[in-house]
């Protein structure tokens, strides 16, 4: 008879959650499909990961209040956003739809005047971002997914202990994950004492509210540094060192970095302040300056350019729908790096279409990736991107981290983003978009120097992996949407 009970128990719970599962909107068919299979093979532990993983919410009334956040910024400073006339002057009408999709789901529009220069490695990147700092004369706002105790993080910490000294606002806000350790450190109670604001995004103060009442793989992956509203660094390195000591094994980490200048700052800016505000919601909106009229001071060779941003809040789909724009638009040639490649299916059909009607499509990931499951999916597609006449490479000195996108010499995409579910459904992520021809050649021959030091991958080597490879690879794929 108590058998009889619990296996009722047992199927009710099940057919509750499989329910529940079939009723969500949000999800693609694939999604539902996976979390159906490890409810049924998993039962109690899947129930258990579908109750800690599986809906993408940050708490009660949290996305409305950030929402409010982020439409008090726009209506306090509206010059920040930019303007379609900016687009329409700036951007070849080829090209523009990329730009229209990316405002119509940020609100930052295009704006004109901006420059960057790439810097040539890490060590450049923090002699150059260390010496801003050391010139900084009103503030600086800093936001890292990963912030560690090494040289990097080290010199970041001491040159913002000593502007804030000299009686520059500081303000530096890391993930409540991904910073953790930096948190708990001694060099955090120093910024602290010095009179740092800090600051930490999706605290995990409570464990057991987190798990409660919100999903606690939900990150905040930005990397975002503006100083005095002029100078911004934006690209794909955290506050460490290439030597990434939380994982030496793969390193180095190699990752591409620009210093930027212009009005595309001020909309860094506005994205860093809706993030601080949602922590520290009494900090006044005139807390940050915002610096938009650049043009005039800026040499000829300015571009166009705008903030690309998403998050869990956001509606769901919009980065791969973003990339899916830029990445139709291609007409010549298309070039990817990323190190983390698990995308939805729509964004490997978009590819390989890409691919098909004639465009010279390359990618490139790490030959050795610090996540197998990562790799193992990754790999699940490397027959039909060959197939279709992607060209695809590995890189071999270490960690390629550098996230970068490039359209027939013309635009290119910078950021935090990676090609993979977590970037499109779970991370806050910022990136930014520019229309330049000097800038994306310039991304473009590092690109190149990337592919002179990796491995091609060709449809012949793929075709003779052992079965045994290829299946665990299509299982580990299977799981995707549920990664």
């Amino acid at each position: 008879m108590l058998i009889d009970i619990l296996l009722t128990i047992h199927f009710i719970l099940l057919i509750l959650i499989s329910l529940r599962v079939l009723s969500r909107d949000d999800l693609t068919a694939p999604a539902r499909l996976a979390w159906i299979v490890i409810l049924f093979v998993l039962p109690y532990f899947g129930v258990l990961v579908y109750w800690m993983f599986g809906e993408v919410h940050l708490g009660r009334n949290f996305a409305r209040e950030r929402e409010e956040i982020i439409n008090k910024l726009r209506q306090h400073r509206p010059a920040v956003l930019g303007s379609d006339v900016a687009l329409t002057l700036a951007v070849k009408p080829e090209y523009q739809a990329s730009f229209a999709y990316s405002a119509k789901s940020t609100g930052f529009q295009t704006t004109v005047g901006n420059r960057a220069e790439l810097m040539a490695d890490a060590a450049e990147t923090r002699r150059r971002m260390i010496a801003d700092f050391d010139a900084a004369t009103d503030h600086i706002h800093v936001l890292y997914y990963i912030w560690l105790v090494d040289g990097m993080g080290t010199d970041t910490a001491q040159a913002l202990i000593r502007a804030a000294k000299r009686g520059v606002t500081c303000r530096a806000m890391v993930d409540g994950m991904g910073s953790r350790k930096m948190v708990g450190s001694k060099l955090w109670q120093e910024m602290k004492a010095a009179g740092v604001h800090l600051s930490v995004a999706l605290p995990l103060t409570n464990i057991l509210k987190v798990l409660l009442l919100s999903r606690i793989d939900l990150r905040n992956h930005r990397k975002i540094t503006v100083i005095d509203g002029k100078i911004g660094y934006a690209g794909s390195r955290n506050c460490a060192d290439p030597e990434f000591m939380v994982k030496p094994k793969y390193a180095p980490w190699v990752d591409i970095m620009l210093r930027i200048e212009g009005p595309i700052v001020a909309q860094n800016q506005m994205l860093f302040a809706s993030d601080w505000l949602t922590e520290n919601p009494d900090t006044p909106l005139d807390s940050f300056p915002y610096v938009t009229d650049l043009q005039p001071n800026l040499p000829t060779n300015d571009f166009a350019a705008q903030v690309f941003y998403d998050g869990p809040t956001q509606r769901h789909g919009t980065t791969p729908q973003f990339l899916g724009a830029l990445i139709s638009q291609a007409q010549h040639t298309l070039m990817i790096s990323t190190p983390y490649f698990v995308p939805d299916y729509s964004l490997v059909s978009t590819l390989c279409a890409t691919a098909y009607r004639g465009v010279e499509v390359t990618m490139i990931f790490p030959k050795k990736n610090d996540s197998f499951i990562v790799a193992a999916t990754s790999h699940s597609y490397y027959w039909q991107l060959l197939e279709a006449g992607v060209k695809i490479y590995e890189y071999k000195p270490g960690l390629l981290h550098a996230k970068t996108l490039t359209v027939d010499s013309e635009i290119s995409l910078i950021g935090s983003t990676n090609l993979d579910l977590r970037s499109f459904d779970l991370n806050y992520e910022n990136n930014i978009l520019f229309s330049d021809n000097k800038l994306t050649a310039d991304i473009m021959e590092r690109q190149y120097q990337y592919i002179a030091d990796s491995d091609e991958v060709t449809l012949e080597e793929v075709k003779n992996w052992p079965l045994s490879y290829r299946i665990w690879n299509n299982i580990v794929a299977t799981m995707g949407p549920v990664l």
